[in-house]
């Protein structure tokens, strides 16, 4: 079931910067389907539909839990509901695979409902293509409909910092690398190599490498939009409520460090209460104005947010997760090039956790400015799709 929203927001736009204009009776229509397990999918799926429609498309976007209430509050109007297909879980502060499982174990019944609504969707909607940011089932849907299918994703790999089911990961490899083969083309929004972020999650066999396509960050940001002269602490590693832990270890280094000033993001209740120089924040209309004012930004180690502090140059703490099988690989990256502390979410007391934040603030970090230009993930998609559309498969 569609659900619509009416705020202010523009219908489609032509040319850059964002200007509302009419959109041409032969506009293509994307439906894209976003993953609502925490925010990365769906920052990256908005930048591209706003792009997109800058390019005179017209953009659905069908999400659940917490994209689904982000995208509604930034007003985006063509928003359609879909089921979640896997339900994340964790304890004390880290994911759980076991109770992962558990709370999944519906996801049979979950990619039925999804595949049903996928389908009602692409026949509402009539799209001229869909795009799937790690959404699975309406992949199927949208090749039994024959509409063209890409995939966004940075993993097809999967391993975890603190070992064990190697073998469950590497089936669960093998099944996320045969079933990408249904898209038409999968893309990575990351850097080519020798800059690939997400390097250690994926591997492309050889017979399929014309098949991904590394597009650069979908990101729509410049520097000189945000000037700053405030030095913070930036803290946003994930809205779960298992991460209540960590965030509170972060209140107690604030209250014992009076000379750092604290800023947490996080939509999530039972964060502790802010202090003189440790605040709490919930939605923000734009993350980049607190992040372009960091010293050090304190992440979990997610793809989107590693790429937006490369591009303000923010040197990183990432909180890792040891359990989770895709953040430690993209900190091995970011360590390797000299623009984070790595430090494991079992390990993150408040010492360790203190530590890592003064190694970070003696860091340099690299100076990516050249890739982000030349790899301009929006533009590039934008040509993906209209490839993709001119040569069907």
């Amino acid at each position: 079931m569609s659900e619509k929203t009416d705020p202010p927001f523009r219908e489609c736009s032509a040319t850059a910067p964002l200007t509302k204009s009419a959109c041409p009776s032969n506009s293509p229509v994307i439906l894209i389907f976003v993953c609502g397990e925490g925010l990365g999918h769906t920052s990256r799926c908005l930048k591209a539909a706003e792009y997109c429609e800058t390019q005179g498309s017209v953009c659905h976007l069908a999400a659940y839990g917490q994209s689904h209430a982000f995208l509604t509050k930034v007003g985006w109007p063509r928003l359609h509901t879909t089921p979640r297909e896997v339900t994340l879980a964790g304890d004390m502060g880290l994911f759980s695979l076991r109770k992962t499982l558990w709370n999944s174990k519906g996801v049979p019944c979950d990619l039925v409902r999804s595949y049903r609504q996928a389908r009602a969707l692409i026949k509402e909607i009539q799209p001229d293509i869909v795009i799937c940011d790690t959404m699975y089932a309406p992949v199927e849907a949208a090749r039994r409909d024959n509409v063209p299918v890409l995939f966004i994703t940075n993993q097809n790999s999967f391993s975890t910092l603190a070992g064990g089911g190697e073998g469950g990961w590497a089936f669960l490899s093998r099944l996320v690398s045969w079933y990408l083969t249904l898209a038409d083309r999968v893309i990575i929004p990351d850097f080519a190599s020798p800059a690939t972020v997400s390097r250690y999650n994926l591997v492309i066999p050889s017979e399929r490498e014309s098949q991904y396509r590394f597009i650069g960050p979908l990101m729509d940001i410049s520097r000189e939009q945000y000037p700053c002269t405030n030095k913070t602490i930036f803290a946003s590693f994930g809205g779960e409520p298992f991460k209540i832990p960590l965030y509170q270890n972060l209140a107690e280094i604030a209250e014992r460090r009076m000379d750092l000033s604290f800023k947490v993001f996080a939509q999530l209740p039972g964060l502790p209460e802010s202090t003189e120089n440790f605040h709490t924040h919930g939605f923000v209309p734009d993350l980049f104005t607190h992040l372009s004012c960091a010293e050090v930004a304190i992440l979990h180690g997610g793809l989107t947010t590693l790429h937006e502090a490369l591009f303000f140059q923010k040197p990183v703490v990432m909180v890792i997760d040891p359990h989770h099988p895709e953040q430690g690989n993209n900190a091995r990256a970011i360590v390797e090039m000299g623009a984070g502390v790595m430090i494991r979410g079992d390990e993150a007391d408040t010492d360790r956790l203190e530590a890592a934040i003064e190694e970070a603030r003696r860091l340099t970090v690299p100076d990516l400015s050249a890739h982000f230009i030349r790899e301009n993930g929006r533009v590039q998609l934008w040509k993906e799709i209209q490839e993709t559309l001119r040569y069907k498969r």
